[in-house]
């Protein structure tokens, strides 16, 4: 199969680029499938707040909560979920080969999607659907519309630009990173802010505006409830250490995980070449830098003047382009032989990623004792959480009390989908009618501490629960067994 693969990625790049689709989507939806008995963090989180077809969260925007619930209802089967996240990665990556086809030719664009298909973001972390994941092709065609406007002018591509704008709000709040800095192009390029005088900016912002509004209102009906989720995963805890050690830790994470994409990218430039003169101009060069390394830029530069800590995988969407920065940088003709060593090395760093993907998920969970959220035993615990309500009370469990993860697992497996009351804080779902969980009861769920004493943090909302004896589940494979504690609390 890979030799096949081989001559199409180097001999015919748009059917290479065909190839490279079908393969990634394959192979990222397999594994997954097959190796995650039990569903992720981020996907249980999805079905515990997709469900309830809000305009807003305590964390994030709803988009990637509502797709995978949408999934749910109309699949009922979890490798959807899986193939969902490799058609929003694969989408980005179509859009980003629009753009670099349009720059340096198809065959710079295949080795610019090549390139940055060696980031882990996009392969070996995308499984786990999430609001990283989502914004993916938003950035891109934002970026893509960006320089179809500023280069044609068209009202089309500003059109575009602002639906992505707009869209990309729904999906995470993280756009304004890359918003600014295109703002801020727009001002301060000299080639660029002619476009000021004319209607397209000022389209493309209403346009977005006009997208995101409903959730915008409901930020502003609701506080910003959902800033402070951010607030309190960035707070400073250091003093003015923060201000340094932050922003070079985040620098030095997307190091570490470039790495492979410079190996991808390394027949760029060896064997070694005579200088050649770019083929894109300077205009396309300066915007090409401004998508690749402005996001980042501004966020560490916040991060300095703030010392707010920053997460690693916050630079999830960063690097879309910087493929096609180092085929424009190092010279946009790339021969037969020069593309076929970029994809001989791309089938390299995937089969790797495939071989520790394999390790981490199906052999390694049998020889450590490392906790893995993948062989949680959700489906044993869920069906017997529910049944044993059932068979105490006479009754279908219809709400779970207890943390995301817990409370989550319990609903996604048990047959009768409980609602989750997150944490036992009514603020964190407020569509939860307490009057009509006291009616017809609930189970509270736990698994830290004193197994046969209900949480303190619970305990105001299940003032007459019964403590049940503990229930011990083995993993659902490898080693190790967790235990709960769990009580009833009795209808009325």
């Amino acid at each position: 199969m890979m030799p096949a693969l081989l001559d199409r990625l180097d001999q015919r790049p748009r059917a290479g680029f065909a190839a490279f689709v079908l393969v990634h989507a394959a192979l990222w939806t397999a594994l997954p499938a097959a190796l995650y008995p039990n569903l992720p963090l981020d996907l249980i989180e999805a079905l515990t707040y997709g469900r309830e077809w809000q305009l807003g969260y305590d964390k994030l925007p709803p988009l990637p909560w509502w797709l995978i619930e949408i999934a749910y209802q109309a699949f009922g089967v979890d490798w959807v979920y899986y193939l969902i996240s490799q058609v929003t990665v694969l989408a980005a990556f179509a859009l980003v080969w629009m753009l670099a086809r349009r720059l340096v030719g198809t065959a710079g664009a295949l080795a610019a999607v090549l390139i940055v298909d060696g980031l882990h973001y996009f392969n070996f972390t995308a499984p786990k659907f999430n609001h990283d994941v989502i914004q993916l092709p938003f950035w891109a065609l934002a970026g893509l519309s960006f320089h179809g406007a500023l280069r044609s002018g068209r009202m089309r591509d500003w059109c575009l630009l602002g639906v992505a704008g707009g869209l990309a709000l729904w999906a995470k709040y993280f756009v304004v990173m890359l918003a600014l800095p295109m703002a801020a192009f727009l001002v301060l390029d000299r080639a660029a802010r002619p476009a000021l005088r004319t209607a397209g900016p000022y389209v493309a912002a209403l346009i977005a505006l006009v997208i995101a509004s409903p959730h915008l209102a409901w930020l502003v009906d609701h506080d910003f409830l959902a800033f402070r989720y951010a607030e309190a995963r960035a707070a400073p805890v250091h003093g003015w250490v923060d201000h340094l050690v932050h922003p070079l830790a985040f620098l030095l994470g997307q190091v570490v995980w470039l790495l492979p994409s410079a190996a991808i990218a390394l027949p760029l430039v060896w064997p070694r070449r005579p200088k050649q003169v770019p083929a894109t101009d300077a205009f396309d060069r300066r915007i090409v830098t401004l998508l690749t390394f402005g996001p980042c830029a501004l966020l560490v530069a916040g991060s300095v003047i703030s010392g707010r800590g920053l997460i690693t995988m916050w630079g999830y969407p960063f690097w879309l382009f910087l493929g096609l920065w180092l085929v424009i940088e190092t010279g946009a003709a790339i021969e037969a032989a020069r593309l076929r060593r970029i994809a001989l090395t791309w089938c390299a760093v995937t089969a790797l990623y495939a071989i520790a993907f394999i390790a981490q998920y199906a052999v390694l969970p049998f020889f450590d004792h490392r906790y893995r959220a993948s062989v949680f035993p959700g489906d044993r615990l869920g069906a017997e959480i529910s049944s044993r309500f059932r068979a105490a009370t006479g009754e279908p469990l219809a709400y779970v009390i207890g943390s995301m993860w817990l409370g989550g697992n319990v609903s996604r497996y048990s047959a009768e989908r409980p609602r989750t009351l997150i944490d036992g804080k009514p603020e964190r779902a407020p569509w939860i009618d307490l009057a009509d969980l006291r009616r017809r009861g609930a189970v509270v769920i736990w698994s830290d501490g004193d197994r046969t004493k209900v949480p303190a943090n619970y305990a105001p909302l299940a003032p007459n629960a019964e403590v049940q004896p503990p229930l011990t589940l083995p993993m659902r494979w490898g080693n190790g067994a967790m235990t709960f504690g769990w009580a009833i609390v009795p209808p009325r």
